[in-house]
């Protein structure tokens, strides 16, 4: 499970600081790249080689507050991208400077919290932690207290920017607000830990358990919508070069066959390894390939007999490659003219064109 989100979360901050580069003054970008950074130097932190490794150096408690003040960080970040996503951006920065205000509140006091305290009070975990000891009562507290309302807020904010947007970036949308909702909740739930606690009362270690798997899972959920729709584009790109490169060697028997007899119909261009497997190479040379192959059965069509072109179009792939083939081992007429039409798209759309070029390639590679 952590190795999955780790994974999740470095595609996610790789895909976002891409676009960064590329928009460097997209406030709503700058502020989602933030977030996931935070949260990104925040999970080292939470996992015991990397926090006995801070402690260590620094005392402990600090790798705890460090992790806290990271979440404060990413939390903030979060409401700035929905700030600047829905509002004109001079009321956007004034909001964003009010909510910096609340979070730099919260942040000095749970630092004030931990520093007044005995570095061993900080040894345990949230489930060991003794909430009696006020200053480690205010500082899980109120940074839950904060984080559920950030959490809450942006999960809102996700609901209603997911009811008015259309697929695929809705579904996205409802995921990461799934997530952030199950946060807020998982927040607000050791939030009354916290007040049962520092009441004396017992939370049973199942139960505190519980809400930690669900803060996993919702966190995992909050990065899987928010990288879903760039995801999915990539995937959708990645089967549309894959079709391109499939179909330019399926189209291989028709274009040799007629690069054959007219070598002129052969486009000049340059095919180094880049254009082979890159991904504007690919399609380029399929595209390449389908005009190449068109340009052939325009350039043959005299050879194959007094026919009409409805009487062309009639035949079966099979047969029209049969005299493709009859046609293209014959001599050539010197005053030969195009006059017939063949592969004609029978509908409008970028695949059309080459049904027809499939078809009688693929009847050729059959006879071969």
């Amino acid at each position: 499970m952590y190795l999955i989100f780790l994974v999740l979360l470095a595609a996610a901050i790789t895909w976002k600081v891409f676009q960064l580069i590329r928009a460097p003054k997209d406030g709503a970008l700058r502020s989602v790249t933030l977030c996931l950074v935070c949260a990104a130097l925040s999970y080292p932190l939470a996992m015991p080689g990397g926090a006995s490794g801070v402690d260590t150096v620094a005392g402990y408690g600090a790798a705890k507050l460090g992790q806290n003040l990271l979440l404060l960080g990413t939390m903030y970040f979060l409401m700035c991208f929905y700030l600047y996503s829905a509002s004109e951006h001079g009321a956007s920065r004034r909001r964003a400077r009010v909510e910096a205000v609340v979070v730099l509140a919260v942040a000095a006091v749970i630092t004030v919290a931990a520093t007044t305290v005995p570095h061993e009070t900080f040894a345990g975990s949230f489930s060991t932690a003794d909430m009696t000891v006020p200053q480690l009562a205010v500082f899980y507290g109120v940074a839950g207290l904060y984080l559920m309302y950030s959490l809450a807020a942006a999960g809102v904010w996700t609901v209603r920017y997911a009811r008015m947007s259309p697929r695929p970036h809705a579904t996205g949308l409802w995921i990461a607000a799934v997530g952030l909702l199950a946060m807020a909740l998982a927040c607000a739930v050791r939030a009354v830990f916290v007040l049962v606690r520092w009441a004396g009362g017992v939370v049973p270690h199942s139960v505190m358990a519980a809400v930690a798997m669900l803060l996993v899972l919702a966190i995992l959920s909050f990065v899987t919508g928010v990288s879903y729709s760039a995801a999915r584009s990539r995937l959708s790109a990645l089967r549309l070069w894959w079709e391109h490169r499939r179909g330019h060697r399926r189209l291989a028997p028709l274009w040799e066959l007629l690069a054959a007899r007219f070598p002129e119909v052969v486009l000049q261009g340059a095919s180094s390894r880049l254009e082979r497997w890159g991904v504007r190479g690919v399609h380029r040379r399929y595209h390449r390939r389908v005009v190449e192959c068109r340009d052939g059965l325009v350039r043959i069509s005299p050879y194959l007999g007094d026919l009409e072109t409805e009487e062309l179009m009639a035949m079966s792939p099979d047969v029209l490659a049969d005299r493709l083939r009859t046609a293209a081992q014959g001599p050539k007429a010197a005053e030969a003219q195009p006059v017939i039409a063949l592969a004609v798209p029978q509908r409008d759309d970028r695949n059309a064109d080459a049904v027809h070029l499939f078809a009688l390639s693929d009847a050729l590679r059959t006879a071969a």
